[in-house]
């Protein structure tokens, strides 16, 4: 889910220069939301192949339309940074290395010159989307180069991440081996983290944490059959950005009236992600939050606005 919504991947024909007008000069091209929209999503889906070369010429038309303004500003910082990072990709696509083989490069086990290391590097540190930054952190575990190690540990601990960009980094130095402690700073607090005891799935996280998630699963099966899995997936993405965090550290507890606290707080968030409203006294009685267990309950909402909070200020990057 992104911003509290599943995200729709793969499927599709990603579109070629031939796709789109190259020649349109004019700004009398006016985008309906649907087109513009189409557009977007071959956008995301050249990067993630990429295709920078085509994702240049398409932000160059997008340019020439008609539009609200922010649209403009996110494809022109875009735009600059692809034509820093990749300059010789604009004109020249038929030269570009064989994508699929840097692709596999990192996970196959093929040559990994330096070059293809500090493009993935590169691309980890300053890809304005955050998409790219975590897909080239995957790749990143893979390398074998002995610099890998230390220039995420330096990233990680000197520059001020995304919550989640944090939590995949955490991910990969785990993957790549590294043991020993990490500070840094997540949701404004200065936490010491032991790298080796990063979770590298749900089912990897303390048992109380997990508890959590499946009492929702099991309540709310009862009225929608497909809430079980979207519960579980937005319990995942709020764990990436929760992690460490002195919020993470109250769900820790093994008291049934911490699990229920939480349980009830995440039930209220899925209802206002999946249906855009919810009946929070209803919820507040399934869960038996009473009188004493008020204040756990409103603190675990509180953590989970966080979240909200921090998407809506981040965006897409």
């Amino acid at each position: 889910m992104n911003n509290w919504r599943q995200r729709q991947q793969g499927g599709g024909t990603i579109t070629t220069s031939n796709d789109f007008p190259r020649e349109e000069k004019e700004h009398n091209v006016y985008l309906l939301p649907g087109t513009l929209d189409h557009y977007q999503e071959q956008l995301t889906r050249m990067l993630e192949a990429e295709q920078y070369g085509e994702a240049k010429r398409l932000l160059q038309f997008l340019l020439q339309t008609r539009g609200e303004q922010r649209n403009y500003e996110e494809w022109e910082n875009l735009l600059a940074w692809l034509e820093a990072a990749f300059p010789d990709t604009g004109d020249r696509e038929e030269e570009d290395p064989d994508e699929e083989e840097l692709r596999q490069a990192a996970l196959s086990g093929g040559d990994q010159d330096e070059s293809y290391v500090q493009q993935v590097l590169y691309i980890m540190k300053n890809h304005p989307m955050l998409d790219q930054q975590l897909l080239a952190l995957e790749r990143a575990a893979h390398l074998r180069s002995p610099e890998v190690d230390d220039s995420i540990l330096g990233w990680l601990e000197e520059e001020k991440l995304h919550p989640v960009v944090q939590y995949k980094a955490l991910q990969c130095l785990k993957r790549r081996g590294v043991a020993g402690t990490v500070r840094l700073e997540r949701l404004g607090e200065r936490v010491e983290l032991e790298i080796e005891r990063t979770p590298l799935a749900l089912e990897d996280y303390p048992v109380p944490v997990r508890r959590i998630v499946e009492r929702v699963e099991g309540v709310a099966e009862t009225a929608d059959p497909t809430l079980p899995h979207f519960a579980r997936e937005l319990w995942k993405e709020c764990l990436q950005y929760l992690y460490g965090s002195s919020a993470y550290e109250r769900m820790l507890s093994e008291e049934e009236a911490a699990v229920d606290s939480h349980a009830a707080a995440l039930h209220l968030t899925l209802l206002l992600a999946v249906y855009g409203s919810a009946d929070e006294d209803e919820i507040r009685h399934t869960y038996g939050i009473t009188g004493e267990l008020r204040f756990r309950y409103e603190q675990a909402c509180r953590s989970l606005r966080q979240i909200t909070d921090l998407q809506e200020g981040y965006g897409e990057r």
